[in-house]
């Protein structure tokens, strides 16, 4: 099953990083540290131990275990972008967004998406067993690739009960609907939420936030508004702190790519060259990320969320 079958590979990340199972208590549900994670699935040689669609045959997004060198093992939802980068429903640079706006105002331990990347895969490197177009005509694929949590369950996400009665699910709840109502998530389609089986952490995630930052859907949006009156004084602070300027620096360029060869490889971001559109292409240089539109509307959520506190309409605690 998805959502309780624990990692196999869990005792040899134990070994490797040479740490008591006791420093892993925070960690039931991603098995190592953020960074580590994000190196691994950026930049590390691996190989496919494993490949197959995630929900149903000839899903969109697959299930793969990935293997690196040092007997690593990673299990990842994989997804492979669009021909142009950017769809309805297929929107890496949104994933990417979701994923790196938390960063602004959580710490690692409470973060709500679990760690996201994006990867350009040689084409003669996919595997054999999908059919799947190149990214803006190279010969290599971009795909995003998400951490598969352990030790999580879609039942019992909102808990109105439990919000009045269980302090720690009410922080992680909270921190969870500041992320959803800043982004405008519109996809509470059942599975999208996951909360942790731990009971004395339950963290809440979500993870799949494709359709979000203005997209209209036919789907339930329950976590596009804020669900609860009350917030974690420590996200709302450091809200606090975030400036529109902040946001273009953080979601402007996420990613950018040069065409080498006919492939795409990954380099440092740089001046936003087309910020009136998220996924864009000039001469050899891809970038992707939030529009200068989005970025604001963003931003404008943001301030009225903070003048509903400062009116006392929202609760912090």
């Amino acid at each position: 099953m998805r959502y309780r079958r624990r990692l196999c590979a869990f005792p040899i990340v134990l070994a490797l990083l040479g740490s008591p199972l006791d420093a892993f208590a925070q960690w039931e549900n991603i098995y190592l540290p953020v960074d580590t994670i994000e190196r691994l699935l950026r930049y590390e040689d691996f190989e496919i131990a494993s490949f197959r669609d995630a929900r149903f045959e000839g899903d969109r997004t697959q299930h793969a275990v990935l293997r690196f060198p040092g007997k690593v093992a990673m299990r990842v939802k994989w997804a492979a972008a669009p021909k142009r980068g950017d769809s309805f429903n297929n929107r890496p640079r949104f994933e990417l967004a979701a994923y790196e706006l938390q960063k602004l105002f959580l710490d690692e331990d409470d973060y709500v998406v679990p760690p996201t990347v994006a990867r350009a895969i040689p084409l003669e490197d996919y595997p054999r067993t999908r059919s799947v177009d190149p990214t803006f005509d190279t010969s290599s694929v971009l795909v995003l690739m998400q951490y598969w949590l352990s030790n999580v369950t879609p039942d019992g996400i909102y808990d109105r009960d439990r919000l009045n009665s269980d302090s720690v699910y009410a922080r992680h709840f909270g921190n969870l609907n500041i992320l959803t109502y800043l982004i405008r998530h519109a996809d509470a389609n059942f599975g999208n939420f996951l909360l942790s089986t731990e009971p004395t952490n339950p963290r809440l995630f979500a993870v799949d936030n494709g359709v979000s930052f203005g997209d209209i859907s036919d789907r339930p949006d329950d976590w596009r508004r804020l669900r609860t009156d009350r917030l974690p004084r420590a996200a709302v602070e450091r809200l606090r702190g975030i400036t529109e300027e902040d946001l273009q620096q953080a979601l402007g360029v996420m990613i950018q790519y040069e065409i080498r060869e006919g492939r795409l490889v990954e380099v440092e971001p740089t001046e936003n060259r087309n910020p009136g559109r998220g996924a864009h292409k000039q001469d050899d240089v891809v970038q992707m990320g939030l529009t200068s539109r989005e970025i604001r509307g963003v931003y404008g959520r943001l301030e009225d969320l903070l003048r509903d506190v400062d009116r006392g309409r929202i609760e912090v605690f």
